[in-house]
């Protein structure tokens, strides 16, 4: 097997996971659709790379008119699409008795409706082709729930629903479906937390003597995801808990 020449959208690709992603398909020969809300971020990507066959979208997966967009550009680009990444999300963290709609609501449109459009956008020319590809990124919070992540692992389990639901509902096309659930990776997810407390004690502790036991590299998520897409047509990888050896949950 060979991811060269191989067609890969990635949403939520202009930092941490996505971008790591997209460097190491890119670098493996694989055509790559990077798409994000900055733009700017997408275009750095493409610069660093220059040897990489990338095709930056400017995207919001909360719209499903973009995400159609991206998909739409692609099958122009490279007349097909083997494999989406539904990567983007937020995790703010709160007790529920916090009130906090604002963040319900956007974790609700960014991690659940945001995989629902892409599946939307990809699904129809993916059964046309009779094969395909959708990867999404869940959590290990998607399996465990804990005090102050209740909403966050309430939109990480709808996703392992979905697809669930999106194997059984289209193996018989030759359609894959894979969850990558990371634990602690230190990335910009931290960054969506409000709560000035609970973020910086988590930077924090990414900081501390012995932390790299406790999280994981964007780029060694990257790697699952390479070698998830890289498997043989008839194997297909549905889900993928992936912790740092240190870390407890």
């Amino acid at each position: 097997m060979s991811l060269k020449d191989k067609v890969v959208v990635i949403m939520g690709a202009s930092s941490g996971i996505g971008a790591a992603t997209a460097k190491l398909l890119a670098s493996e020969g694989a055509k790559v659709t990077i798409a994000a809300r900055r733009m700017n971020r997408l275009e750095e990507i493409k610069k660093d790379n220059p040897d990489g066959d990338i095709l930056a979208v400017e995207a919001d997966v909360t719209k499903a008119d973009e995400v159609q967009n991206v998909i739409d550009e692609t099958v122009t680009e490279y007349g097909r699409v083997d494999a989406l990444f539904n990567n983007a999300g937020i995790m703010p963290v709160n007790n529920l008795d916090q009130i906090a709609r604002d963040e319900w609501q956007n974790m609700m449109d960014i991690n659940v409706k945001g995989v629902l459009n892409g599946i939307a956008a990809a699904l129809p020319i993916m059964k046309k082709q009779k094969s395909g590809h959708v990867i999404t990124t869940s959590s290990v919070l998607g399996y465990e729930v804990l005090p102050g992540y209740a909403a966050y692992s309430g939109t990480k389990y709808a996703v392992r629903a979905i697809m669930e639901g999106l194997r059984q509902e289209e193996h018989q096309n030759n359609i894959k479906t894979t969850i990558i659930a990371p634990g602690s990776v230190k990335t910009e997810l931290f960054n969506s937390i409000n709560n000035d407390e609970v973020r910086n004690g988590l930077k924090g502790a990414m900081k501390q003597p012995g932390s790299e036991m406790m999280a994981l590299q964007p780029e060694e998520i990257a790697q699952a995801v390479a070698f998830v897409i890289d498997t043989p047509a008839n194997m297909a990888v549905n889900e993928m808990v992936i912790r740092p050896t240190g870390q407890e949950v």
